[in-house]
């Protein structure tokens, strides 16, 4: 067998099975296996390896996953196109009588929160569950008498002629997996707890031996289910999950998506070395950024593999309300408009069942576009990072000499939010600006923490609505942009306005009849031709709004504003990009958070974009407005209140999770730049609160464990005085103030 050497910048080799593994950091990595090592670098680190497989010759070209970035990548391709949505071809897996993967529709499922011992409870769940139309549920199954628990409700439900799929969740327990893989048709399995301890997070060294004789043990453990599940015909899920990734992953490969793809790898290989390819993946975590760099990951190593097993998409611990909506569009949305994923969970801290609704709404917009294969025309990507975040800052505006007001704050260095606002709003200036999120002092109006940006006004006043126009000067002299159409501009000019113009208008020169120094935002598509992009180049804009009208069918938000996004880059222009959407008329709250969350986030995700302005007739404007930071929130740009990482509640959970829920967050809403976790149990260890300043446990029943990060800092608190008693681990770390009053 061939061995050879590669230097230390390469931190990927190939390993068994003919897939990628991350490696750590040494002097020397020992790459066998290999049929030809060679290096491509001309200035780029850059190494192309082949290996030798049944099937032919693999290559695997590796590159810096950004420039001096210590983690090479595959360069091959973590999705069929980067221009167009095309749905990843995947093997079908079977999960009782649902078929799973592409060539069959994205599939819905849901998790029971109902104790699995109430056979009856649980069971009643779950057909309300199946008659909102989710086609798998899955259902915790933590001991011995929750398995035999399963039998029944397994029973109960063939007899009411309920034959949805069912699915145990397994922690820490092969015996128990074994055990109820007798009567359930699929077995959910965590790689960093099933056959390892619950991470201490302590840094431990490995011999070669050392890290061998582990994998030996999982195999071991692992073999005896992946065989049971062959006998019976059933299907598994290997889920890891960034906060639960065990200490021998965590020293070997950091707690980062990178551990989370090996972990499963893990386990994916002795499933293959058994004949057993009944399986998906997942690669879930709480934060949407990272949740989407692990499936990347998975799939670019999928690819090289010649991997074609389906994915489980979902964010963990999303939370309620428009919150949990929210980090989930950003994440699975993300991910479906480049055609991955086979079955999705939007995981909400609500009634199982409540899930159903927005679940379908997501798998809809991903069907749709992989149906239509919505994009643009071919072009090459070479700025957009894949694998880890990096982002594109536009130039924010700079003072000009001779400018009358402050344009520095029309946008926000961490995200900016510009709202449309009617004529109609005008006429009540104080709550126009109230609406504005601004504070205010004797009827005038002062930019706060999370009041918008600058505004949009298709219709400007007439020179004589002298009360509308100095409303809107009041708003100028805070440095709130005031963004209006060129035609409205020349017919009924107001002072310091920021003039919206588009492409044409650009080229036939009419911005040239407003005043010498006007500040312009140029309005762009994104599927024009580049040489029709080229008059970018001779114009100082403040700002561009990427606008592609929602009656589109065929041309994909996304990929046009990757496509502008790549022209930017190629002729350096660093112009803010606010991300224009707008929404029908009538359009429901789901479908606008959804779609917000999908086409906006996915493109805020990989660092693309400065802001962004919905806007959608008929909805409440403060909902705009909340959701529009809710946004930026998500995608871990600007914060303005409270992040809150909140399990959905599941069999395991130790307490009301929806009150408990409520009630913290009623009392400490107003922490911007904190986050607590609130969370049922600990069953996937503090590693979860991986995001978390601070976190509230269930411990045992009526008992809350308090964490600072990953560490526990108190137990066995009474559930009565347990919030109380988090406030106080707020002050004593002096990230609390008080609330504000209200004016």
């Amino acid at each position: 067998m061939a061995s050879t050497v590669v230097p230390t910048s390469f931190t990927m080799l190939m390993s068994k099975d003919n897939a990628l593994s991350f490696t750590k950091s040494v002097d020397f990595v020992k790459v066998s296996t290999l049929k030809r090592i060679s290096k491509s670098l001309r200035g780029k680190n850059v190494s192309v390896i082949r290996n030798s497989s049944s099937d032919g010759y693999d290559v695997a070209q590796l590159q810096p996953a950004s420039e001096g970035s210590p983690l090479l990548v595959p360069r091959q391709k973590y999705c069929e196109s980067t221009y167009k949505t095309i749905r990843r071809k995947t093997c079908t897996v079977m999960v009782g009588n649902v078929a799973l993967g592409s060539d069959h529709p994205i599939r819905i499922q849901t998790m029971t929160t109902t104790d699995t011992k109430d056979v009856a409870g649980t069971v009643e769940q779950v057909m309300r569950i199946a008659d909102k139309g989710a086609d798998i549920v899955r259902i915790t199954v933590q001991g011995k008498k929750e398995a035999d628990a399963c039998f029944e409700i397994k029973n109960t439900l063939v007899q009411k002629n309920y034959n949805i799929p069912l699915v145990a969740d397994i922690h820490f327990a092969p015996p128990i997996a074994l055990r109820v893989a007798e009567c359930f048709d699929k077995i959910r399995v965590n790689p960093g707890n099933f056959a390892d301890r619950r991470a201490q997070f302590e840094q431990l060294e490995y011999t070669e031996d050392d890290y061998q004789q582990e994998l030996q043990h999982i195999e071991q453990v692992f073999t005896p289910l992946v065989e049971k599940c062959k006998k019976y015909g059933r299907a598994m899920r290997i889920g890891t999950n960034h906060g639960s990734l065990s200490d021998r992953i965590m020293s070997y490969y950091g707690d980062s998506p990178r551990g989370m793809v090996e972990s499963a790898f893990e386990f994916a290989r002795i499933c293959r070395k058994l004949d057993y390819h009944n399986f998906v993946f997942s690669m879930k975590a709480s934060n949407p950024v990272i949740m989407v760099q692990a499936y990347r990951l998975l799939v670019a190593e999928m690819y090289v593999a010649g991997w074609d097993y389906p994915l489980h998409l979902g964010v963990t611990e999303a939370g309620e309300g428009e919150d949990g909506r929210m980090k989930s569009a950003i994440g699975v949305g993300t991910l479906l408009q480049d055609g991955l994923g086979d079955t999705i969970r939007v995981s909400l801290t609500e009634a199982p069942e409540e899930e159903i609704d927005p679940c379908k709404r997501l798998a809809n917009l991903g069907m749709r576009a992989s149906d239509l294969q919505k994009g643009v025309a071919p072009f090459e990507e070479k700025h957009r990072h894949y694998f880890d975040f990096q982002r594109r800052t536009g130039q924010l505006p700079v003072q000009k000499e001779g400018e009358e007001v402050d344009y520095r704050g029309t946008l926000h260095r961490d995200g900016s939010v510009l709202m449309s606002v009617s004529l109609d709003q005008l006429k009540a200036p104080e709550l126009l600006y109230r609406s504005l999120a601004a504070k205010l002092a004797v009827g005038m109006p002062f930019k706060d923490l999370a009041t918008v940006d600058s505004i949009l006004l298709r219709e400007l006043p007439p020179v004589g609505d002298r009360d509308a126009r100095l409303a809107l000067k009041r708003l100028i002299d805070i440095s709130m942009g005031v963004l209006t159409p060129l035609s409205e501009q020349l017919t009924k000019p107001l002072p310091n306005a920021i003039v919206l113009v588009d492409l044409k208008e650009l080229s036939s020169g009419a911005h040239k009849l407003l005043p010498e120094g006007t500040r312009l935002a140029v309005s762009v598509r994104g599927d024009e031709s580049f040489e029709d992009l080229h008059v970018l180049k001779d114009v100082d804009a403040t700002m561009l709004l990427h606008d592609l009208p929602y009656t589109e069918d065929k041309i994909s938000r996304v990929h046009a504003a990757r496509r502008l996004f790549e022209y930017l880059g190629e002729n350096a222009l660093d112009v803010p990009v606010i991300h224009h959407m707008q929404f029908a008329n009538g359009i429901h709250k789901d479908d606008l958070v959804i779609g917000a969350g999908s086409n906006v986030g996915a493109l805020l995700v990989d660092g693309l974009g400065d802001g962004l302005l919905l806007e959608a007739p008929g909805q409440d404007f403060d909902f705009l407005r909340n959701t529009s930071f809710n946004l930026l929130q998500g995608c871990r740009m600007r914060n303005t209140k409270t992040e809150y990482v909140s399990c959905p509640s599941c069999g395991r959970t130790l307490f009301d999770l929806q009150e408990i829920s409520a009630e913290i967050r009623e009392k400490t809403s107003h922490l911007p730049g904190v986050s607590i976790a609130i969370m049922g149990c600990i069953v996937n260890g503090p590693g979860e609160m991986a995001d978390a300043d601070f976190g509230y446990v269930g411990g045992s029943p009526g008992k809350i464990d308090l964490y600072v990060g990953k560490t526990v800092v108190k137990r066995g608190i009474q559930m009565q005085h347990a919030t109380d008693a988090l406030i106080q681990l707020i002050k004593e770390h002096d990230r609390w103030v008080d609330p504000p009053v209200e004016e």
